[in-house]
């Protein structure tokens, strides 16, 4: 009777429709976080489905087929950018507002839209909406959720609003009217900070390969939107301090140092080696003038985080770049950020491990902090999980299509790490093979370990542990 005289009060107190809504993600919650997060995620892709679905989203007025549908609708709200249709040909002005604004949610997060909707009701979230929260945002402390979020909205719309702007004069250069240079340029400030990739230009941004005032900013935003949001929230914190006690690089926390450190790192080995493979193909940047070779090694670095832009043929590469860049799209971004891949503090992690295990350390150590062993399990794990998933995908891929591996690893390491990079393979697949990619950019995009705790019927729990014995490794 306890319960039954609880629901009608809490029903007053917040409202009918709140209490419903507020109900039944604190049951889903309890059951769980992880599965909530998936579910609600596929929901809103059938959503972009059903919308890409109805004929006034073409540009010939007739309706979508549905596997091209879903699958654009996987990679906008995934962030992926890989597409069988051209989205500049295809998509009537409706259906590319659609997938600009699936992009947008995406990058976001679904759960931190529907957290900000509890905040934004009831003032204030409870623990379990926390907790909810910060499964998706990856708060370093419940405390932080709050703030996080507000940044999350704030940060990301303040700077996709700067990328339109600085875009703006060269779109009007280009000889664009007033309202469709504004519109390219939010859409390229969109889809460049939630490192979506897609373009609403016939074969992308090559058209500008030589303009720094557009291939910068837009790699300006693929940088910025693959730190993560808890980085730039941090970064942000730090440098508004003025008490002298916390300012700088002295008031971050080990996240955001390897994320930033491990970030510069990755970009560096990128851009070098991009530009030592390709710097003397015709195809690519062996036409060039100088500065443009540099322009465009920089850019096609920043890229393989998960941005997904080329502003040189991504076909006329060569097949040692195709490798080199399979190695950057699955390492990724950082974590909590609009990137796919592994994540760097991932690799961080397992390249801090076997610096230790080399010297012969007992511990991980990394800036006068020690890494405890469950971020070595986790880091492993991910590792594992998704090459499993590139190794299976690519396997059923080949055995589909028969085409060479290098084509279909990279298409597949694309879809995983939700870069978009692409060789042309997705438009030429067969129904079967798109559906695979679908499913593959959806568990990229959600997380191998979110993937699997949602699939996972409760947490193992062991109260007696074995004796302790050493395999021979290696």
């Amino acid at each position: 009777m306890a319960t039954s005289r609880a629901v009608p009060s809490v029903t007053r107190r917040l409202g009918g429709p709140t209490a419903l809504v507020r109900t039944w993600i604190d049951n889903a919650a309890r059951q769980s976080p992880a599965r909530l997060a998936l579910a609600v995620f596929a929901l809103v892709i059938l959503l972009v489905t059903a919308l890409l679905s109805l004929p006034v989203a073409t540009s010939s007025g007739q309706r979508a087929p549905f596997v091209d549908a879903l699958f654009t609708a996987a990679s906008a709200v995934c962030v992926t950018g890989l597409t069988v249709v051209d989205t500049a040909t295809y998509w009537s002005g409706t259906g590319q507002v659609v997938i600009m604004c699936a992009i947008k949610v995406g990058g976001l997060g679904i759960i931190t839209l529907a957290s900000l909707l509890g905040l934004a009701v009831a003032r204030r979230l409870g623990l379990r909406q926390r907790l909810i929260a910060a499964s998706e945002t990856k708060a370093l402390r419940l405390s932080d959720v709050s703030g996080l979020l507000r940044a999350v909205i704030i940060s990301s719309t303040a700077i996709e609003l700067t990328i339109a702007l600085v875009l703006l004069p060269s779109f009007l250069a280009e000889g664009e009217g007033t309202g469709t240079a504004l519109y390219h340029s939010l859409f390229y400030g969109i889809s460049a900070f939630n490192n979506a990739g897609f373009s609403v230009h016939t074969g992308g941004v090559e058209h500008w390969a030589g303009n720094p005032f557009v291939l910068g900013p837009i790699a300006i935003g693929v940088f910025l939107g693959s730190l993560g949001f808890p980085v730039m929230l941090t970064v942000a914190t730090n440098l508004r301090r003025r008490d002298g006690v916390r300012r700088g690089r002295r008031g971050w926390n080990l996240h955001t140092k390897l994320t930033v450190v491990t970030t510069c790192l990755v970009l560096g080995v990128a851009v070098v080696g991009f530009a030592a493979f390709e710097w003397t193909n015709p195809g690519t940047l062996g036409g060039m003038s100088l500065g443009d070779r540099v322009l465009n090694s920089v850019f096609a670095g920043v890229m393989p985080r998960s941005g997904g832009f080329s502003a040189v043929p991504v076909n006329e590469m060569r097949e040692s770049t195709w490798a080199f860049q399979d190695v950057l799209m699955f390492i990724g971004g950082g974590s909590a950020s609009t990137a796919g891949g592994i994540k760097v503090t991932t690799l961080a992690v397992l390249v801090l491990a076997t610096v230790a295990e080399a010297r012969g350390d007992r511990d991980v150590e990394a800036f006068g902090r020690r890494i405890p062993p469950g971020s070595l399990r986790l880091a492993v794990t991910v590792l594992l999980a998704g090459s499993t998933l590139v190794l299976g995908f690519s396997l059923a891929l080949l055995a589909m299509t028969g085409r060479s591996l290098d084509v279909v690893l990279f298409e597949v390491v694309s879809a995983f790490g939700t870069c978009g990079l692409s060789t042309g393979l997705s438009a030429e697949l067969p129904d079967a093979g798109k559906y695979l990619l679908t499913a593959l950019m959806f568990a990229g995009r959600t997380g191998t370990m979110t993937l699997a705790a949602a699939l996972a019927l409760r947490d193992r729990r062991r109260v007696v542990r074995l004796p302790e014995e050493r395999p021979v490794v290696g």
